[in-house]
């Protein structure tokens, strides 16, 4: 599961994404509000712990924003405001649950557990004729297993949870590969046909100029 982490204190914050990338999620960090919802607008963010207390406002007001905007995305506050008018005031403004600080690791996980059976989260992402099982990191078209290596499964679960979203070669080396590179690099086009002849369905779209975006019904050709 993909899990924003917006928590503004660094050792808080590597403490919390080291914890959750050993339970087999992918955890995002952000040290204020402006960061988180950079995040939230392309990143496929599938879970949300936030802390109240950011420099730039409080973490509730992400939540509500959020809400007000139709999102069902869980969410966990964690703060050191534990009384029961600003526990009152957590759960009001959309959070699913509200973790007073110092708070137990193990308990952060079940909490996690509990919120995602609540709101019916499912392990798979299906798109069309693909199945993704993301904490497995197992791919099937059609019921058949596709053996892809780590970079291929990286860079074809980003399209699957941008679906529908051009996403631009300088956007997939940013956050598959992570690392700068040189802009006139081929790599994203490699492996994009890598994907492709492995699928053997192209559900990957080439945008001329832009791009290449995921498309849930397979192209006839590539454009």
């Amino acid at each position: 599961m993909r899990i924003l982490v917006v928590e503004d204190a660094p050792h808080v914050r590597q403490y919390l994404c080291t914890g959750l990338k050993a339970e087999g999620h992918e955890a995002i960090p952000a040290g204020d509000l402006s960061g988180a919802r950079a995040i939230l607008e392309g990143h496929g963010i599938e879970f949300v712990i936030v802390d109240r207390g950011l420099p730039d406002g409080d973490g509730l007001d992400l939540i509500r924003e959020l809400r007000r905007n139709g999102s069902t995305i869980p969410a966990v506050c964690l703060t050191g405001r534990d009384r029961v008018d600003e526990r009152i005031e957590g759960l009001r403004s959309g959070v699913d649950d509200y973790l007073s600080k110092p708070f137990s690791f193990e308990e952060l996980l079940a909490r996690i557990d509990v919120i995602r059976r609540r709101a019916g989260l499912s392990p798979f992402l299906v798109a069309g004729p693909l199945t993704i099982e993301v904490e497995a990191r197992k791919v099937r078209v059609a019921d058949q297993p596709i053996e892809l290596t780590a970079r291929e499964f990286d860079l074809l679960l980003v399209l699957v949870r941008n679906q529908g979203t051009v996403m631009s070669r300088a956007r997939l080396l940013d956050l598959v590969w992570g690392v700068q590179h040189d802009p006139r690099t081929n790599v994203v086009d490699v492996y994009i046909r890598y994907i492709r002849n492995k699928l053997g369905l192209n559900l990957i779209r080439t945008v001329r100029g832009v791009g290449y975006t995921f498309e849930s019904e397979p192209e006839e050709a590539d454009r």
